[in-house]
């Protein structure tokens, strides 16, 4: 009964802090996501607090991600996210090679293994689905022109990580190349499967998640959702993907209402996806290894823009969008932690405290830099409401 208390004290004091946090963005125009994941590491292990709900924020933290991606697929029409991942794998093939480089570079300066060396690359290469995701919510620009070039990115990192994952998880058990092979056949094959599955019988798939009660919708599109993510986690492909995939299917009506419905319960839970970032996080371990993950930071900042750069270019996007969809890509954060959880502190004891510092940086730090980017779209729209509001002054 003590330890229940607790609980649900820890849960009020870290949902009334959430609040006032979300509070202070919006009224600072900001994106929340900065504050969130500081207040984790404020109250995490080694932090000023901690608070006894880690296993509640984990799993909350699942859920967040599953439906930011979820929410994110609703909003795009299938068959046109489908022209854009064809047309935007060169950008995927730069990503790679910008933003694994550093990563690849860093790790043999630092001595690592050969394991911990593959580790780094993937985490300096991989944005965060979920920060990203966020983040175009939270300054609307989920209908900017760039916004397809920022998503085709995303997705294909997520594909190649439903096969890199595997690879990774084989060799750092030291298990043999034909074991890891077999790891990326099943995980192109299920991605594949997915992907035509979603394209192939999403109609169907919206009629029988539709309902006239909005209960209903929302009781049968996350179960849905959650069943999908739970699957593709099974087969080691990202539960992100999977959301995502579900999201795509869903058009029209039963697109309009699912995100109507699912809107609260995706921002309650996005903010525990951000905040388990931090509480991941012990503060002590990352003092030492701050000046190489501010290094880290800063080049591969620079080779994301790049990216964003090059993909908008090839949607025909103006020199301002494709630095927004650069800035947009900036932020690193749950790949790079599952990537630590997998190979562990056996490859070096100072790789996941590297990792750590490097991901609350761009965590904490690209979101206020992809809100300083000009948007024209954003800017327009502030103009009429202050229009409509010295209308009403002055009526």
């Amino acid at each position: 009964m003590h330890s229940s208390a607790e609980l649900l004290i820890g849960l009020g004091v870290l949902l009334a802090l959430l609040a006032v946090l979300g509070a202070v963005a919006r009224l600072l125009s900001l994106s929340p996501v900065p504050l969130y994941l500081l207040a984790g590491l404020a109250v995490g292990e080694g932090g000023l607090l901690a608070v006894p709900t880690s296993e509640f924020i984990q799993t909350g933290a699942q859920i967040g991600l599953v439906l930011l991606l979820l929410t994110l697929g609703l909003d795009f029409d299938g068959d046109e996210f489908a022209d854009s991942l064809k047309r935007h794998v060169p950008s995927a093939l730069v990503d790679l090679v910008l933003n694994a480089a550093p990563g690849l570079v860093a790790g043999l300066l630092l001595g690592l293994s050969p394991v911990g060396v593959l580790a780094l690359a993937a985490t300096t290469w991989v944005s965060s689905s979920g920060i990203v995701a966020r983040l175009l919510r939270d300054l609307g620009r989920l209908r900017n022109r760039e916004t397809p070039s920022v998503l085709a990115v995303l997705v294909l990192e997520d594909f190649a990580m439903a096969i890199y994952l595997p690879v990774l998880a084989v060799v750092a058990a030291g298990g043999t190349w034909w074991q890891a092979a077999l790891g990326v056949l099943g995980a192109l094959g299920a991605l594949l499967l997915a992907f035509f599955a979603s394209r192939r019988w999403g109609q169907t798939i919206g009629r029988v998640l539709s309902h006239s009660e909005s209960e209903q919708i929302l009781l049968r599109v996350l179960g849905a959702t959650l069943l999908v993510a739970g699957l593709a986690e099974l087969i080691d492909i990202s539960a992100a993907v999977g959301a995502f995939l579900v999201g795509l299917s869903l058009s029209g009506e039963i697109a309009d209402r699912a995100r109507e419905v699912l809107s609260p319960l995706r921002d309650l839970f996005a903010a525990a996806f951000f905040l388990a970032i931090g509480l991941s996080i012990d503060p002590t371990d990352i003092v030492p290894l701050l000046p190489a993950a501010l290094v880290l930071a800063i080049a591969t900042s620079v080779t994301k823009i790049l990216t964003g750069f090059y993909a908008a270019s090839r949607d025909g996007v103006d020199r301002l969008g494709q630095l927004r969809a650069g800035a947009a890509l900036i932020a690193r954060g749950e790949f790079s932690i599952v990537i630590v959880g997998l190979v562990g502190a056996s490859v070096d004891p100072r790789f996941g405290a590297l990792v750590a510092a490097y991901v609350l940086l761009l965590a904490t730090v690209g979101p206020i830099i992809a809100r300083l980017v000009p948007d024209p779209v954003e800017r327009a729209a502030g103009q009429v409401d202050e229009q409509r509001e010295g209308g009403r002054r002055f009526s």
